[in-house]
């Protein structure tokens, strides 16, 4: 259902407790299962702006979203995920404690079209046993190299690694330093985004992880390269009132931010922005331009995932997904942009 003006205010001020109050609304755990199929529906967003056929906002080139709904008690509270095949296999985490697998598919015009093999896993104690305890298993960012994610947790920050197996996830193997004084990261304001730097970059594929909202005394955003030859903790500007959901670094190593805003007066907010690579340095502030803004008169929610990716026609990718915090008032959002580099 696409809401009016008048319906998206209504829901608006219906989630804002949520919102306000960081709280998101688990469901039920599962049963010992250790893989779960889920039955997707996916209905097509052809507009971005609603109500408008307009395709172009600024850089980037809206191809098409998808609104995922599912029985299943579990489905929801997609935090962060990533692509294992260019624009079709994905594995991802939620907020609740669940790896996520799939398979996006797309429609003879390339644009996003449904979803298959869509399924989730509980995540695990080294003894095998899901863990239930939100506070534990709070992820929020991810990163994937060679068969291994990274996962950034919040409310017991970490970040943590897992070998990728998605028929069977286990415990973490391996807990990384990630260089921040832990007092620093506040309890709901943690790792929302873990990613690796390009790799014939300055950072050589290091690792690079930042908070949603820890700041330091200036007010700007904590975050560091915790792998690789120029390890250290930087910050990143805080621009207006929105915070970081995610990110990922762009082929010329510049990083591409999704940044999220919710006030009473200004409702909520998404945003891109990108960060010139050279400013991710130890030491420094990184900062960069906005490149699109939108707000509720768009096909947006709660944009928490993103991932970077290119086509087979070479068109570089921006999708992008939003978490529903189990809320029957939000949505889970697969939107797809092609980024012009010209």
């Amino acid at each position: 259902m696409i809401l009016s003006r008048g319906g998206f205010r209504q829901t608006l001020f219906a989630t804002a407790a949520l919102f306000v109050a960081g709280i998101a609304l688990s469901p039920a755990i599962a049963g010992p299962e250790s893989v779960e199929p889920i039955e997707i529906s996916a209905r097509p967003i052809s507009a971005f702006r609603i109500g408008s056929s307009e395709k172009k906002f600024g850089p980037l080139e809206f191809v098409g979203g998808l609104e995922m709904t599912s029985p299943s008690r579990d489905f929801g509270a997609l935090s962060a995920f990533r692509f294992l095949k260019a624009g079709s296999d994905f594995i991802g985490v939620a907020d609740t404690g669940f790896w996520f697998f799939g398979t996006v598919t797309h429609d003879a015009d390339k644009r996003p079209s449904g979803f298959q093999n869509f399924h989730m896993q509980q995540m695990a104690d080294a003894s095998g046993q899901p863990v239930d305890e939100k506070g534990e298993v709070d992820a929020e960012g991810l990163a994937v190299k060679d068969g291994i994610a990274t996962v950034g947790f919040e409310r017991d920050h970490r970040v943590t690694q897992f070998n990728v197996d998605p028929d069977d996830m286990k415990a973490s193997f391996k807990q990384l330093d990630f260089l921040i004084p832990a007092w620093e990261l506040r309890r709901n304001r943690g790792f929302e985004t873990v990613t690796r730097a390009n790799p014939y970059g300055q950072h050589e594929g290091g690792l690079v992880v930042v908070s949603e909202k820890s700041l330091d005394k200036a007010g700007n955003i904590f975050a560091a390269i915790i792998e690789g030859p120029r390890k250290g903790v930087f910050t990143v500007k805080r621009n207006g009132d929105f915070d970081i959901t995610d990110g990922a670094f762009l082929p010329n190593g510049d990083l591409l931010l999704l940044e999220r805003s919710f006030t009473m007066a200004g409702g909520l907010k998404m945003r891109l922005r990108r960060i010139y690579g050279e400013s991710v340095e130890k030491g420094a502030v990184a900062d960069g331009p906005v490149l699109m803004e939108a707000d509720m008169s768009y096909q947006i929610d709660n944009m928490e995932g993103l991932d970077i990716w290119t086509r087979d026609d070479g068109a570089l990718m921006v999708s992008l997904i939003s978490d529903d915090n189990h809320s029957i008032l939000q949505r889970n959002l697969y939107l797809e942009f092609i980024l012009h580099e010209d």
